[in-house]
């Protein structure tokens, strides 16, 4: 049997609808904190931990799911937490800085996978 969603009620303020309560499908969704290209709402889009969950973070933000996950293809949770927690320390890492040049040419919605491991 298929379960139903609850979609959001256009008589709702936004307070109460779906998207103000940080659903997948957020509203208003800026650039990508880490690339900087426009963010559309759908499969593209994943949630990061600027620290990882295991290492006592909770701060999260929306990113393109191409970026989170070459962050987690080279770095390991340690490294994300003791060097790496912001866009900006993301972006001096070499391998990390290669990957944003390349991926800036790319539309919004591009999704690819990542075939290197971690070190």
């Amino acid at each position: 049997m298929r379960r139903l969603t609850a979609l959001p009620d256009p008589q709702l303020p936004p307070s109460q609808s779906t998207a103000a309560r940080g659903d997948a499908d957020d509203a208003a969704i800026g650039p990508c904190p880490l690339c900087g290209r426009p963010m559309v709402p759908g499969p593209s889009l994943d949630r990061h931990h600027w620290v990882p969950r295991s290492e006592g973070g909770r701060e999260q933000t929306l990113m393109h799911r191409i970026c989170h996950r070459k962050i987690h293809s080279v770095l390991t949770e340690r490294d994300l937490a003791a060097a790496y927690d912001s866009p900006d320390a993301l972006r001096t890492h070499p391998e990390i800085a290669r990957f944003l040049r390349w991926v800036r040419k790319k539309p919004p919605e591009y999704m690819d996978r990542h075939r290197r491991k971690r070190r």
